[in-house]
């Protein structure tokens, strides 16, 4: 059966956000936001507390695995942070070439490496050979920097490196998330490596979406970001055709629980839980207008007055 897999979305896909997406949709696995690699072996409490469900086998909650993903651009580093990773019991290993931000680019990390395709594969080729042969070892890219006339190059040297799986962001570095996503580029790399899993990424918010991006990228397994976030129940519906969408009043149920369940400063709470009311406003005309009460709040007891519970 096709794959589903929540992507990692920097501020947005954490700890939180993961527990309560994982039980509103079944996901095959997700992926953590990046965890920077500089030069140095971090210890095993950066790992666990950027990964927290490490010290429970690797899965949220409900069982879905999770897998870390480091970015940075020294192989033996990067190898070294791997291994540990592993040890603590990673499901997974995913390797970021594709944050199109410019302060990760000019510290040479994410899409500005898809300019150095012999740098990616001894990354991938170093992360491999660090992490028990049943740890996957993945990558993430997009099409290029300003163009997808190097896609292939850098497929065929992440390929040749023993990855898993690669995992293709339908748009340049150049482009940020602006459309137009090219689904017919991964395309040109899944056919030429019919045995490799190839995983879609990209403008996937539909049902029509999906199917289209599967005839267009010859993926069959494919990665959702943002609109798997304004539309939580939305890989749901794509594994159970035909099944009801979350009324308003069940999504503000979750949303609550993402609230009262998050830890920090209570101000960094209430912030997070508005940024994710804002990106359902864009399917709910419900959470367009809680938007407007609790724009101003910056204490929980304020959203709650607000909204209720």
């Amino acid at each position: 059966m096709s794959a589903l897999i929540l992507a990692p979305m920097e501020g947005l896909t954490d700890v939180h956000m993961r527990h309560v997406l994982t039980q509103i949709s079944r996901y095959d696995w997700c992926v953590s936001e990046f965890l920077r690699i500089t030069d140095q072996l971090l210890p095993a409490s950066c790992f666990l507390n950027h990964c927290p469900e490490l010290a429970h086998g690797s899965r949220t909650v409900n069982g879905t695995p999770v897998h870390l993903q480091l970015l940075g651009s020294e192989p033996e580093v990067m190898a070294e942070n791997a291994e540990r990773a592993a040890k603590l019991g990673a499901a997974g290993i995913d390797i970021n070439f594709g944050c199109p931000a410019k302060t990760v680019n000019r510290h040479r990390g994410g899409a500005a490496l898809l300019g150095e395709s012999a740098l990616m594969h001894d990354i991938v080729a170093s992360v491999r050979q660090a992490v028990p042969e049943g740890t996957p070892v993945s990558a993430k890219i997009r099409l290029g920097i300003a163009d997808s006339s190097a896609l292939l190059e850098n497929a065929d040297a992440i390929h040749s490196a023993g990855a898993s799986w690669l995992t293709i962001h339908g748009r340049t570095r150049a482009q940020g998330y602006r459309p137009p996503v090219d689904w017919q580029a991964i395309g040109r790399v899944s056919s030429r490596y019919p045995d490799w899993r190839i995983i879609a990424n990209g403008d996937i918010g539909s049902a029509a979406a999906a199917a289209l991006c599967r005839e267009e990228s010859g993926c069959d397994d494919l990665m959702l970001g943002r609109a798997a976030v304004s539309e939580p129940d939305l890989v749901q519906r794509l594994r159970e055709p035909g099944l009801p969408a979350l009324d308003w009043p069940a999504v503000h149920a979750w949303q609550m629980v993402f609230l009262q369940r998050m830890q920090g400063s209570e101000a960094g709470i209430v912030g997070r839980y508005k940024q994710w009311l804002g990106m359902t406003a864009l399917v709910y005309a419900e959470a367009a207008e809680q938007f407007q009460r609790v724009k101003r709040a910056k204490r929980i007891a304020e959203v709650t007055a607000a909204v209720g519970t």
